[in-house]
């Protein structure tokens, strides 16, 4: 694949797009200070449903789930709706719920055979999901992806509250130096929280997680990983296959299932496979002075001997009237539900980034004026 070419098949073929949001859930948000997504674990257990019922119904109106409040900021499923909305992609969008205790009240699918397995186990454990499950989430990602049609460029959301978490798990359990580099829904990442449950948990597996990159990633992966990560590594692994490009829409969590197809992935094939999952993030996460999304990248590059790919979506909140989006600006909320990606597939359509902020001012008008409430995941 020519170095532009995946952009090339986007500007050309971002009418045809489809995007797939990942549903998940971990006991590892249950843990005091880990997140904010959510005041509480209590209220962060509804997180994905609310931002699913958000992503697909918009603002305003009598959705089932009230947004979970959020120290500050507003939901980013509102900056994917209005894309999504802007672009005419809704109907294009699929939800697919890997395990959420409480199901979103909008159209959405769960995989026959794993629809109650539940929560992952806290990554602490050692045993976040059984291998079994791993093998099963996996398997059935590979068969969507096998059966995707290259012309159709994807989109891959995820609401997973905790899910920054495991993806620093996975990836130092995968030999990745990631300590202080992965990013989180707090104000400032829970850097040191995170070391010692992420120590715990690869030590109760009898993973080091300090060597190079050689430990089975099914089982890093069963020992603290969560289920959007399991399904999203086959899905994305068998459509680059196939010659899709990917935009992996989020940050941290995106670049762990970068990591894991990597892993999984032929050594042959890893350049081509490096070369169509392009992880796409919001400059919030990109340029937050306490994480490194770049380096984190350029670390899982030199794992696996390839180059991969970033992209930055130019959207700024600097300028709006709601002070819930001048947050992501002060720091909050930053990324979550696919906005980063598809804030990306807004510009190569063609659009303007500042009409995309203006969009999302008016909406975040609507959303708080009717309901009252600021809230929502950032998978984190």
């Amino acid at each position: 694949m020519a170095p532009d070419s995946w952009r090339q098949a986007l500007q050309l073929g971002w009418s045809q797009s489809r995007t797939l949001l990942l549903l998940a859930a971990t006991d590892t948000a249950a843990v005091p200070g880990i997140s904010a997504a959510g005041a509480s674990p209590t209220a962060r257990l509804g997180t994905a449903a609310a931002d699913a019922e958000l992503l697909v119904q918009g603002p305003g109106g009598s959705r089932c789930h009230a947004l979970p409040p959020l120290p500050a900021g507003v939901s980013p499923a509102l900056i994917s709706h209005v894309v999504l909305r802007e672009l005419g992609l809704l109907d294009r969008t699929q939800v697919l719920d890997l395990g959420c205790p409480i199901a979103a009240a909008v159209p959405h699918l769960r995989l026959p055979g794993l629809e109650a397995a539940g929560p992952a186990r806290c990554l602490s454990t050692g045993r976040a999901l059984d291998p079994a499950r791993v093998a099963a989430l996996l398997q059935r990602g590979t068969r969507w992806g096998q059966r995707w049609d290259p012309s159709e460029p994807l989109v891959v959301a995820e609401c997973v509250p905790g899910g920054t978490s495991t993806a620093l798990a996975v990836l130092q359990g995968l030999g990745v130096a990631a300590a202080g580099l992965v990013s989180g829904s707090l104000h400032q990442p829970a850097h040191a929280l995170k070391a010692a449950l992420v120590g715990q948990g690869l030590a109760a597996a009898g993973l080091s997680g300090g060597g190079s990159a050689v430990a089975n990633p099914l089982a890093v992966l069963a020992a603290v990983g969560d289920p959007m990560q399991a399904f999203a590594t086959g899905l994305v692994g068998a459509a680059a296959a196939r010659g899709t490009p990917v935009l992996l829409a989020g940050g941290s969590q995106m670049a762990a299932v970068l990591a894991l197809a990597l892993a999984l992935a032929p050594v042959a094939a890893r350049q081509a496979l490096a070369e169509r999952l392009v992880v796409a993030t919001t400059a919030w996460v990109a340029e937050e002075p306490d994480s490194d999304l770049s380096l984190l990248l350029e670390r899982i590059g030199a794992c696996w001997q390839v180059q991969p790919r970033l992209e930055v979506a130019a959207l700024r909140f600097h300028g709006c009237i709601s002070a819930a989006l001048r947050d992501y600006e002060r720091g909050y909320v930053k990324e979550g539900v696919g906005a980063g990606g598809l804030a990306v597939l807004w510009q190569l359509a063609g659009r303007d980034p500042a009409a995309l902020a203006a969009a999302c001012d008016r909406a975040c008008r609507i959303e708080l004026d009717l309901d009252g409430l600021a809230g929502g995941d950032r998978g984190v």
